[in-house]
Order: structure tokens, then C-alpha cells, then sequence
């Protein structure tokens, strides 16, 4: 059942102290790319230190709440290396129960990096391929594997991407899709979000 912060002290504690310092959840995502510095550096140094002090029940917490809190958590994961959340962040990937949070399970995936991490995906485009109807985080996640595929010499996505596969009928059937059609846009926005993963990791 999900937490919500406005009833749940424990969770606002969290949420205060790690979500909503500077709007910090809206940035995580593709916003952060379009920082200058000082705030970017600024904002790199805050997310490494606390990714460095967040405690496993904290994240496990923050993971029960909403869409902010999973975003945020999930970025603390990534940065933090707490590969002992992988499982979670591909069970959460594959439920969907809340918007906004796709990306941050993709990125953090992609940036742990492995065979796991991929099949975590490919479960999720498995299923949500198959639903025209439903725009959630495919490209994100076709964007997610394509660059695991890369690092490791995979060729997972294949199957997806090949004429007449199930990422072609998925944007035939998704008609508001049309004008993102190309895999390497996403595979773009994946490299950059995990090259700042891996700043932050640096820095830490």
C-alpha cells in the first residue's frame, strides 16, 4: 500500500529531508541537463552527499511513497551503487502504479548495467509493448537497454526493434507517438543522465 507523506511522519521526515530541498524532484530527470553552473555543481554535490548518507530503510521508505518520493529514491540508488535495490526498482518499473517515475528506474538500471538489469527491462517492454494504449515509459526504457546493449556487446533490444517487431507496432497503435519514433534520441537522453550518475559517483 502506498504511503502518503501528509499522513505518514515518518515519510514527510524523509520527504523534507532528501525530496523537496529545492524542488529537488523536479530536477531529477532531463531538467538537470539543461543546468549552468554554479547551481549544477551545487546540485550534483547535495544529491552525492546525501546518496552517501541515506540509510538501506530510508530508501525502502521513500520507495513506499509517491511519485516524488520513488523519483528521488531511485536517483539515490543509482548514485549510491545500492545494487541490493535492483529487484525493487524493476518490480516498481513493471507495475507502473504512478507517473513520473519511469525514468528514474531506467536510469538507475542502466547505470548498474548488467545482464540482470536488461532482463529487468525487457520484462518491462515484454509487457507494455503489447499496450498501444498506454504511453508510459517505453522509449525511456528502449532507451535504458540500447545502452546496456552497448556497454556489454548485447543485443537484447533486437528483437523489439527489428521490421515489424513489437516497438514498430507499439507506435502504430500509439498514434500521440509518431514524433518520437527514433531509438537513438532515446538512447541519447539514457548516456547523458547516466555520464551525470557517474559525476555524482566522482564526487562522492
Amino acid at each position: 500500500m502506498m504511503r502518503h507523506a501528509h499522513e505518514d511522519p515518518e515519510l514527510l521526515t524523509l520527504v523534507r529531508r532528501y525530496v523537496t530541498p529545492e524542488r529537488r524532484y523536479m530536477k531529477l530527470g532531463g531538467s538537470l541537463l539543461r543546468m549552468q553552473s554554479p547551481e549544477y555543481d551545487r546540485f550534483l554535490r547535495q544529491l552525492s552527499e546525501d546518496a552517501g548518507v541515506i540509510t538501506a530503510n530510508e530508501i525502502v521508505t521513500l520507495l513506499e511513497g509517491g511519485w516524488r518520493e520513488r523519483r528521488t529514491a531511485a536517483w539515490l540508488v543509482a548514485v549510491s551503487r545500492r545494487t541490493e535495490f535492483r529487484e525493487r526498482l524493476g518490480e516498481l518499473l513493471l507495475a507502473s502504479e504512478v507517473c513520473c517515475a519511469g525514468l528514474a528506474y531506467c536510469v538507475a538500471l542502466a547505470s548498474f548495467g548488467t545482464p540482470r538489469d536488461a532482463d529487468l527491462l525487457v520484462a518491462y517492454l515484454d509487457r507494455y509493448l503489447r499496450r498501444p494504449d498506454l504511453a508510459y515509459d517505453q522509449t525511456v526504457a528502449m532507451g535504458a537497454l540500447l545502452f546496456i546493449d552497448l556497454n556489454l556487446k548485447g543485443d537484447q533490444a533486437a528483437r523489439f526493434l527489428a521490421p515489424g517487431a513489437l516497438w514498430q507496432q507499439w507506435l502504430q497503435g500509439a498514434s500521440h507517438m509518431q514524433a518520437t519514433t527514433d531509438p537513438a534520441s532515446y538512447l541519447s537522453l539514457v548516456r547523458r543522465l547516466c555520464a551525470f550518475v557517474e559525476e555524482c559517483v566522482e564526487a562522492s
